[in-house]
């Protein structure tokens, strides 16, 4: 009988896919004594998670529902197992940098805060200076948006993340680059240490990458000095990946766009600059948080547990690199 911690709140009906030889103990979130179990899933960033282990015994596996385990890795003993949420977050986190990447180019964020003015104007061009009126369509209309049929898109971090919003791009006729930490044929995935040559050319970043000593502060004041002017930048992975200091500077000085699902310090404190800066689409770490996500995860734990009571190799295990 292996012993399945959860948190003592979740939701019978999460558990209803986990094999009858599995014992679910569920854990108080202010444990006062020990607590045996086998295998913890630990489902989201929990800032008590390191105190909540040390009341644990005889842990040997434990499953995040997370896809980054930077915030589990300072403080889990090397001899346990460690599995983060690899795929899970694919539907979510690629939907929302499609939403995202959408909104910044139509100017949503823009013309919403019109609406709460109460005002009907055309002032995207005004307000920021990236779209083009120059050509044909002067004295015929105004560019009040933006196009995404035709970009360069740059994903860094090719994973499952990144190639499912990759599939969601494609019917929009962009141009697809892809980057991950090493170089592989087929599709077409470049080197991380060849950033610095690809960003010029990209109309859209988007920054899905693992947080780790390799990525932390991976676009600094070079990376965004090398970006082209107008260009879309959209975080979904961790905030330390971007330089807050050169990021605001770059949006206040209406050199680039952002979009944003993360960002150091997190959560953003009142009266950080970051909110006002111009052009900065932000949302509070919420891109991978729907109903349906719940359900994916507990179902993949599930499986996890299945595969450790029959003695096959588990998923998603985290090795040195830190993912």
């Amino acid at each position: 009988m292996v012993r399945v911690g959860v948190d003592e709140s979740l939701s019978d009906e999460l558990l209803n896919d986990f094999p009858q030889d599995a014992r679910i103990v569920r854990i108080p979130r202010n444990p006062t004594s020990a607590v045996e179990v086998d295998f913890w899933i630990l489902p989201f960033q929990r800032r008590d998670a390191a105190e909540a282990f040390s009341h644990l015994r005889g842990v040997k596996v434990v499953q995040s529902m997370m896809a980054g385990v930077d915030w589990i890795t300072p403080w889990l003993p090397k001899n346990v197992v460690l599995c983060d949420g690899r795929g899970i977050h694919d539907i979510s986190a690629s939907e929302w940098v499609l939403t995202a990447i959408l909104s910044s180019l139509k100017r949503f964020p823009l013309y919403r805060d019109m609406q709460l003015r109460q005002e009907w104007k055309g002032q995207a061009s005004v307000a920021d200076g990236f779209l083009n009126e120059g050509g044909a369509q002067v004295g015929q209309y105004r560019v009040l948006g933006d196009d995404l049929a035709g970009k360069t898109v740059l994903i860094v971090g090719y994973g499952s993340i990144g190639a499912a919003i990759e599939a969601r791009l494609y019917p929009f006729g962009v141009n697809i680059v892809r980057v991950a930490r090493s170089a592989r044929p087929i599709p077409e995935v470049h080197a991380v240490a060849d950033l610095r040559k690809l960003l010029p050319e990209a109309d859209v970043v988007i920054l899905i990458v693992p947080l780790t000593d390799d990525t932390r502060g991976l676009i600094g004041v070079p990376e965004l000095g090398l970006m082209k002017r107008g260009a879309l930048l959209v975080n979904a992975a961790r905030g330390p990946v971007v330089a807050t200091e050169a990021l605001v500077e770059a949006l206040t000085q209406h050199r680039i766009r952002a979009a944003l699902d993360v960002t150091d310090p997190e959560p953003l404190p009142a009266g950080h600059p970051l909110w006002l800066a111009p052009n900065c689409l932000i949302t509070p770490h919420v891109g991978g948080s729907t109903p349906e996500f719940i359900h994916r995860a507990f179902r993949f734990g599930a499986e996890q547990v299945r595969r450790y009571i029959a003695g096959k190799p588990l998923e998603n295990v985290v090795t040195g690199a830190g993912y």
